[in-house]
């Protein structure tokens, strides 16, 4: 179920029978010369839609498709938030949707350099309930989808050497799959591209001209793109699933945890 598809009765009849949102969440930045602009934020949504399909009570926000992406501005078309800027928007997603009733609030993220800024706005969020001394009404999960299980095993698998950090072949795979229209091609030197520390974007450009970190993507195909999305559409049904079935720890008069 998408929610950009839903109307406001089709969501209030949804919360009767769940309290968990999916919210795909990546960036919009350079995956060298043959990756996508969007494929960070392209690769959670293509899982989450596809994992949809299969499971009606999963219900998936609109993705969050601009992210922490400060050391690609040196490449253009990347668009990126200011760590603090992307911390309050993704809070205000959360106060949003848990004004609603939604309880589980369930992020799933395409793109590393998201991840310490996603886990900072869960503390932000956390903490404005801890300082007043009251439960915050909803939790917080993030994931990775290269993290559900089984896909990392099989990225490994596909692509046992070049698959890198950055522009790899797994991801473009998967942007692949969903975008065969769009599958790009280039000449590119070292096969394997170097690796190294990520700072900021003009150091970035120097150390890696083409944008890619330890890839070799041009191994990507579409037939193993929709073998990573299929395996981690699974994975995602089964990860929301338990995270919806969670429950809160019991609570004693003064709002203390109980042993």
């Amino acid at each position: 179920m998408l929610l950009a598809k839903s109307t406001w009765p089709e969501i209030e009849a949804y919360l009767q029978r769940s309290r968990t949102v999916v919210v795909p969440i990546g960036s919009n930045e350079q995956h060298g010369p043959t990756g996508l602009l969007g494929t960070d934020w392209m690769c959670p949504e293509i899982i989450a839609h596809e994992a949809q399909k299969d499971r009606a009570d999963l219900l998936v926000a609109p993705t969050f498709n601009i992210g922490m992406a400060q050391h690609h501005l040196g490449f253009p078309g990347t668009i990126s938030l200011k760590p603090s800027t992307f911390m309050a928007a993704i809070g205000d997603w959360c106060r949003s949707l848990a004004g609603h009733g939604f309880e589980k609030i369930y992020f799933l993220n395409g793109h590393g350099g998201n991840v310490h800024t996603i886990e900072a706005a869960f503390s932000e969020l956390y903490a404005e309930a801890s300082f007043a001394g009251r439960p915050r009404g909803f939790a917080c999960k993030l994931k990775n989808w290269w993290d559900l299980a089984g896909v990392n095993a099989l990225a490994n698998r596909q692509f046992p050497t070049g698959h890198g950090s950055h522009a790899t072949p797994s991801e473009i795979a998967v942007t692949q799959w969903a975008y065969p229209d769009a599958i790009k091609t280039a000449a590119y030197e070292p096969k394997i591209a170097p690796t190294g520390p990520i700072r900021e974007a003009l150091d970035f450009r120097a150390r890696y001209p083409d944008g890619r970190m330890g890839a070799d993507p041009a191994q990507a195909t579409p037939e193993k793109g929709g073998e990573l999305v299929a395996l981690a559409a699974k994975g995602l049904i089964e990860d929301v699933a338990a995270f919806s079935a969670e429950a809160p720890p019991l609570q004693g008069p003064t709002g203390a945890v109980r042993p």
